[in-house]
């Protein structure tokens, strides 16, 4: 399996061919499922064939391609752009493929990906747009699946929309820049203009995109506060993502991965307010006001916060900040990390005739002399999700016996919940305090406590009180009483 920052063996780019020959040398299917793909541009096709067979020839007088009906020679090849060796004779494709090389034209050899400069992609056509599909070797087959797919998705009105783009494109650059003309595209693509291609009416699409650009009304700010869930990149909601792609700024805390601020549009602003234990970049005050200024500047900000914004994400302070400040917002739920570390144990958080309730905590609720009101629910059965408790992990177990809870309640510990590095520990109550000599659990841990954890699956955990007795077989190996 490849590495998650895996990179690509070849870069894809586009090349211009308009006006430009491209060679073929070939006679066969090969050869003529080249051309097909290559009619596709407006390049001067010409086609090396002595012996042509009968589809080429046809597919030669219907597109007025140049025919060279001669045996391959170099000189074939002089003031190409590209050059394609499709002849299935192994000697003459890599003949071609040498000679080309030597001639400095890029070439591509069909089947023969050690003789290839290039590789030529499956194409979705909605010219002026094309979307190019590599694979890198996974095969052709996988290729044309995912062109398939692509092709359904896009609407047959997509070129005819882009090109009338591509006729504002100049008047859009008087706009200016930043917000305003992002709105522009964005009204254009999605609106009234893209509507009226859609319907075929030409006319009222070209004059919708006059309105929009006599339209001068400043950007209104909009702040999306944002749940990045726990991690992994697949359990970021649409809506999530469609607002990162739409983000003028991206505003993010320390535990969200970098790969889930990458969804966000390449030219969003990135502005890392991170905020863990003991490092504190920004106060809250100050990444409340930092929201304030990008939202009366007219920016569209994604706010990312780890879980889901409204559990323990201090949220309510953000939003009353701006409702103080009269800047627009809405919020975007994300899975939370509870939710998470009980799916990565397959664990029902409630569970008919055991627990029909359940407490969202963190550990240093218990800091206090007086015990909250959720320990009497543990105490009667509900399931508790206790975030960022693996420090204070002796005092939650210790406080939660004290009050009647038994030692003997089952508890799950998930570091990473949901990601590929996870991992997993179960034990009950009194193995808890183990979690605080943990010196090796560097990432977020997540604590379930309850007699519904007895329902989780196990097979990939491990138990907690391994760890107490291998410390303690570590201190008696020293000669000391553990």
């Amino acid at each position: 399996m490849p590495p998650a920052n895996a990179k690509l063996n070849a870069f894809p780019v586009f090349m211009r061919v308009d006006g430009e020959a491209v060679a073929i040398v070939g006679n066969g299917e090969e050869a003529l499922a080249k051309a097909r793909l290559l009619s596709q541009s407006s390049a001067v096709l010409r086609i090396i064939a002595d012996n042509a067979g009968g589809g080429l020839l046809d597919f030669i007088a219907s597109t007025g391609a140049v025919h060279i009906d001669a045996a391959y020679e170099v000189p074939h090849l002089q003031g190409a752009a590209l050059v394609f060796a499709a002849s299935g004779n192994e000697a003459l494709d890599r003949r071609v493929a040498e000679d080309a090389r030597r001639l400095g034209i890029p070439v591509n050899a069909v089947d023969r990906p050690e003789l290839c400069d290039f590789f030529t992609p499956a194409l979705v056509n909605r010219a002026p747009v094309a979307i190019a599909i590599g694979t890198e070797g996974a095969g052709p087959v996988l290729a044309q699946m995912l062109r398939s797919r692509i092709d359904r998705m896009l609407s047959p009105s997509l070129g005819r929309l882009a090109a009338l783009a591509a006729s504002f494109r100049a008047a859009a650059e008087n706009l200016p820049k930043g917000n305003r003309r992002r709105r522009f595209w964005n009204d254009f693509f999605t609106g009234a203009p893209a509507k009226a291609i859609e319907a075929g009416e030409l006319v009222e699409a070209h004059g919708a995109a006059l309105d929009l650009l006599a339209t001068s009304a400043p950007a209104e700010g909009h702040i999306a506060l944002v749940g990045a869930g726990p991690g992994a990149e697949d359990l970021l909601t649409l809506r999530a993502h469609r607002l990162l792609m739409e983000a003028d700024a991206i505003v993010y805390d320390a535990l969200v991965p970098e790969a889930i601020v990458a969804m966000g549009r390449r030219d969003a602003e990135r502005l890392p307010v991170g905020k863990r234990k003991g490092c504190h970049s920004k106060s809250q005050e100050e990444i409340n006001a930092l929201l304030i200024e990008l939202g009366s500047a007219g920016s569209k900000v994604v706010r990312l916060k780890s879980g889901d914004p409204l559990v323990f994400g201090r949220a309510g302070e953000e939003m009353a900040a701006l409702r103080e400040a009269g800047i627009a917002y809405e919020v975007v739920p994300g899975v939370t990390a509870a939710f998470a570390a009980a799916a990565d144990f397959e664990l029902p958080l409630t569970l008919r005739g055991v627990s029909s309730s359940m407490v969202f905590t963190t550990g240093h609720d218990l800091k206090g002399n007086s015990l909250p009101d959720w320990a009497k629910l543990a105490i009667s059965g509900a399931t508790v999700a206790v975030y960022m408790g693996r420090s204070v992990a002796a005092e939650v177990a210790g406080r939660l016996v004290e009050a009647g809870l038994s030692p003997d309640t089952a508890v799950a510990v998930v570091e990473n919940a949901s990601l590929g590095n996870r991992r997993r520990f179960h034990g009950t109550l009194a193995d808890l305090p183990s979690l605080e000599e943990r010196a090796d659990l560097t990432g977020p841990v997540m604590t379930i406590i309850g007699d519904a954890v007895a329902g989780a699956n196990f097979e990939q955990s491990e138990p907690l009180a391994a760890h107490k007795h291998e410390e303690a077989a570590s201190v008696l190996a020293e000669g000391v009483e553990p």
